[in-house]
């Protein structure tokens, strides 16, 4: 491995993908994959803490993908397409995006198909702060969720075109989340379909893109030796 190849890369980090970009960095593609994920598991350990004030939580969903398995414990299918079951099923990759009004936040792949009870305490419990407000969309999961560990909890129902519940207080809405989730979906996409257990890696990288924590090759460095969360 030569260094100034590798330099080249890490410049080119956010914009790699491909055998062509991979050429541009003066390396070959597979030596760009390994590369790109060695740094991404690292930064994807670079979270909050703590969530605080207002929280938004909902999940988003992606069709789950073997993308370069050589062992499938499924039918081979075609690339792209949709799922072949109606709905929220096992075929779905559950992407769960917390986020709190000052723009911290957190995700998780957190299983196959609808959000469980169990899952929402996995991922959610261990960072919101006990005086959160919890503001979800209509998933029962979370309304028992917040119920069992005595959080203040409300919900918004999409689905039949409820956007902002009226309040006295605080706006209860989840559109900072989705807002997310939108942009979260447009940039994944360039990578046209992400391996289902590679995902994690990719969402760190959201993270800190979204939050503009990777704007130089030194901040990347900083943020894959060492999380620089406080």
């Amino acid at each position: 491995m030569k260094a100034p190849g590798f330099k080249r890369w890490l410049a080119r980090l956010p914009a790699l993908n491909g055998p062509q970009r991979a050429g541009q960095a003066g390396v070959h593609r597979n030596t760009a994959f390994r590369w790109r994920h060695r740094f991404l598991r690292r930064v994807k350990d670079d979270r909050p803490q703590r969530l605080c004030g207002i929280v938004e939580a909902d999940e988003m969903f992606m069709r789950e993908s073997q993308k370069g398995s050589r062992q499938l414990d499924r039918p081979a299918r075609k690339r792209g397409g949709a799922a072949g079951r109606r709905g929220i099923s096992r075929e779905l990759d559950c992407i769960l995006v917390a986020r709190d009004r000052a723009g911290q936040t957190i995700d998780a792949v957190a299983g196959r198909g609808p959000l469980t009870v169990l899952q929402a305490e996995r991922h959610l419990l261990p960072v919101l702060d006990p005086q959160v407000l919890l503001v979800t969309g209509a998933n029962a999961a979370y309304r028992r969720f917040a119920r069992k560990h005595r959080i203040a909890h409300r919900a918004v129902n999409l689905s039949v075109g409820e956007r902002v519940r009226s309040s006295s207080a605080v706006a209860i809405h989840v559109q900072n989340v989705n807002a997310y989730h939108g942009r979260l979906r447009e940039w994944i996409a360039r990578f046209h379909g992400v391996a289902s257990r590679y995902l994690p890696n990719y969402l760190g990288w959201r993270r800190a893109l979204d939050g503009q924590r990777i704007a130089s090759v030194e901040q990347l460095l900083r943020i894959a030796i060492k999380p620089i969360n406080s």
